[in-house]
């Protein structure tokens, strides 16, 4: 069907766009015939960049985010040694997803992503159902991973107002407030598609340098560092459950939670151009990127630790906080390197809602 319509597009190149000549109309062609092979119409502007792409794909996954937000339950639930040693088995796993994604979309790029392959793939007579149900969930697990990063969000903006604060009290409801100013900040962004290509470029660049510093300042400013035996060999459960297993289970939280969404590249199949190729590359360099930045910050922060039940009982209710006020001993310190996972945040929460 492809190689068709690149013949009825050769045929017509010239009429159409006599001045460009053949080559500039394949150019700018060639993804909406083979988007009309699928039965779609282009209908989207293919304004995003490889860079833009990876953009959307790095910031929204933003692993080293992940990790700094739900370290309150990695820590409770098994401690430094559940992060350390399962950010790899997770990033081996999530490196095979990203493989199988990547094939799917190089084969048949499509913006439905999930639910149209199933069509294509699954046995005709279950093939609709299966794809209405694999529609829905992609739908369900969208809505519930941007309301985990906006309430993420909330309870940071929080942690840092109590950090500066020390009389505040934080209640629940204050972390709410914060979930829908965070959300309704971020969904103004994507009211301009225009510019959610060059948001995305720049929130990658914002992300990797807010990483470094962080990255740097931590360690540089901590007093004492932890020994390797707390940190590679140090199981805790603070949890409440007497089974330790089941405490494992809970803190896989928060390694699995640093590389969701790596399927959202596929949604802006019909939003760039060469989808076959751009795709795949913005897949496995999420995958990529996102291990190597979140294992690295993940044994930096660690060793820096000195007082791990503070962490634990922390007014801010943010252990990554509390983490940067023990190194720099400083709250104003403490909470500019909190504004900048808020900037990280922010960025991941517009690209969430993009996807």
């Amino acid at each position: 069907m492809l190689v068709e319509s690149e013949k009825k597009m050769d045929e017509t190149d010239g009429p159409l766009c006599p001045e460009k000549g053949i080559g500039a109309m394949k150019a700018v062609d060639i993804d909406a015939f083979r988007l009309a092979d699928m039965g779609y119409a282009q209908d989207m502007t293919r304004n995003f960049s490889t860079l833009s792409i990876l953009g959307i794909s790095f910031t929204l996954t933003s692993s080293w985010f992940g990790f700094s937000v739900s370290l309150v339950t990695g820590l409770s639930s098994g401690g430094t040694v559940v992060s350390v040693w399962v950010i790899p088995l997770m990033a081996f796993i999530s490196g095979a997803v990203a493989v199988t994604l990547s094939e799917l979309a190089s084969s048949m790029p499509n913006a439905g992503g999930q639910y149209f392959w199933t069509t294509q793939l699954a046995p005709k007579k279950y093939a609709n159902g299966l794809a209405f149900l694999c529609g829905w969930v992609s739908w369900v697990a969208a809505i519930f991973t941007t309301a985990s990063s906006a309430l993420g969000l909330g309870t940071l903006l929080v942690g840092v107002w109590q950090l500066t604060h020390p009389d505040f009290v934080p209640q629940a409801w204050h972390s709410v407030v914060g979930y829908l100013v965070a959300n309704l900040f971020c969904s103004l962004f994507n009211c301009v598609g225009q510019l959610l290509p060059t948001i995305a470029t720049v929130s990658m660049y914002i992300s990797l340098v807010s990483f470094l510093v962080v990255l740097i300042t931590v360690p540089a400013t901590s007093g004492s560092y932890s020994d390797p035996k707390f940190v590679f060999a140090t199981f805790t459960n603070s949890t409440g459950w007497s089974s330790s297993r089941l405490a494992f289970l809970v803190g896989l939280i928060n390694p699995n939670w640093l590389f969701v969404c790596l399927d959202a590249a596929t949604h802006m199949a019909e939003e760039v151009k060469s989808p076959e190729k751009i795709i795949p590359k913005a897949i496995m360099s999420t995958v990529a990127v996102g291990f190597i930045t979140s294992w690295v910050f993940c044994l930096v922060m660690f060793f820096s630790i000195t007082d791990l039940e503070a962490l634990l009982t922390t007014s801010t209710g943010v252990p990554i906080l509390e983490l940067f006020y023990q190194s720099l001993k400083s709250r104003i310190g403490a909470a500019v390197l909190g504004a900048l996972i808020l900037a990280t945040g922010f960025r991941c929460q517009v690209a969430s809602q993009t996807w």
